[in-house]
């Protein structure tokens, strides 16, 4: 009976309870939205951090993350490669050599940081391959190629076909210096890796600074950042001795610090505006209650009890957030899906700025993430359920009476 007089109250007064409704959708399909536009900004800062110079887990001989120092490097068995390849949530794993020295050509000089990669290996790691602005990436057996951050190639005067000379302190105690050609140029929008950084071919690298079949990292990538903690804690526990293991927050603690402010800013985003629509919800069904007054009295003249008059209102409200809820839902998740696969270029207005160890494109993407949905939807329903307490409570507390009296 009460869900039978809850379904006719609600679809008495249309007008009411589409403006009720409307304001609940409208809600919780921004907030939908916002919240994914935020998962969007921050898998671009991390994707720049992580998938454009570190990985997401490097392994690293002990010390090296702290000393930097070029003799804290190990030797990578073919067996230790295969397993990290072989793990489940792998997917790439980059054997690494870095080297700092001085570019010339011309009259021109720059230090830069120099990355010795497997060119294959290095694509399913980082995404530089994937953002070049003039030339070609490293090919497999291009032995003496360099692919040039933009910035580092604009102060250095060359461009892709050009060569160079790097000069360095190899670890023999000897000066290195060869000649490279570049082969492309990288333009990221993060100042680190446009301004110095130069990915040329390992073994180019390994003879330079005489370190032999000498590593300094493998980088690697998996299919969830967000869970890479974990994997670090399972990968330490199987490394031979002499390694250790870092996953990206460890080696960006900024960015750590910015996806825990990310959540409680989430929160508080959502709380305001729920606040906000409560606020409209409760006012009205105030009204709604109040209009009913009469038609409360007479119910409870005919034997509903108080309870089952608050169960009433309250299941009215409940039923109005469920189907404020399913509109919501199907409207931001078709708003994300718009924004995740168009979005908005906003490059011609605003330039990336780096942060936090992370890059904040000029784009405005969506991503997909299932807190941003059950959030919007908890935090409705807590909210409905609230502003039709009150309501429920007066309508509860009428005498039959004076109900039936009033006009």
């Amino acid at each position: 009976m009460i869900l039978t007089l809850a379904w006719r109250n609600i679809g008495r007064n249309r007008r009411r309870t589409f403006l009720t409704v409307s304001a609940m959708v409208v809600s919780s399909s921004l907030l939908i939205l916002s919240l994914s536009l935020f998962s969007g900004m921050f898998s671009d800062m991390l994707a720049s951090a992580t998938e454009q110079y570190y990985g997401h887990v490097v392994v690293t001989a002990d010390g090296y993350q702290q000393e930097r120092e070029m003799f804290i490097n190990f030797a990578p068995e073919d067996d230790f490669l295969n397993t990290l390849d072989q793990a489940p949530q792998t997917l790439g794993v980059s054997p690494r050599l870095r080297a700092f020295g001085l570019f010339s050509h011309a009259d021109n000089s720059y230090p830069a940081e120099l990355l010795g990669v497997d060119p294959q290996r290095e694509e399913q790691v980082t995404t530089l391959g994937r953002m070049l602005s003039g030339g070609h990436y490293l090919l497999p057996g291009e032995f003496a190629g360099v692919v040039l951050g933009a910035v580092l190639a604009d102060k250095l005067g060359v461009n892709p076909g050009d060569e160079l000379v790097f000069v360095t302190q190899a670890a023999d105690g000897s000066i290195g210096n060869a000649l490279l050609t570049v082969s492309g140029v990288f333009r990221t929008g993060a100042t680190g890796q446009d301004n110095t950084l130069a990915l040329v071919s390992l073994p180019w690298l390994q003879k330079v600074m005489a370190l032999p079949g000498r590593v300094h990292e493998i980088a690697i990538t998996v299919t969830a950042p967000l869970e890479a903690p974990l994997l670090a804690r399972e990968m330490a526990a199987q490394l031979p001795p002499g390694l250790e293991v870092h996953e990206w927050s460890t080696l960006l603690p900024e960015m750590r610090e910015v996806l825990a402010s990310y959540a409680v800013s989430r929160l508080i985003m959502a709380l305001i505006l729920y606040s906000a629509a409560g606020l409209g919800v409760l006012n009205t069904f105030f009204m709604a209650v109040m209009e009913r007054t009469r038609e409360f009295g007479i119910l409870m003249a005919m034997g509903l009890r108080p309870m089952q008059v608050r169960l009433l209102v309250m299941t009215e409200t409940l039923a109005m957030g469920l189907l404020s809820l399913l509109i919501g839902l199907i409207t931001g998740g078709l708003l994300t899906l718009y924004m995740s696969r168009v979005g908005i270029d906003l490059s011609g207005y605003l330039t990336p700025i780096t942060y936090a160890g992370g890059t904040i494109l000029p784009r405005l993407r969506a991503e997909f993430a299932f807190d941003n949905f059950w959030i919007p939807s908890l935090c409705l329903l807590l909210i409905c359920l609230l502003a039709g307490l009150l309501p429920a409570n007066r309508a509860a507390r009428l005498e039959p009476v004076r109900a039936i009296r009033e006009e």
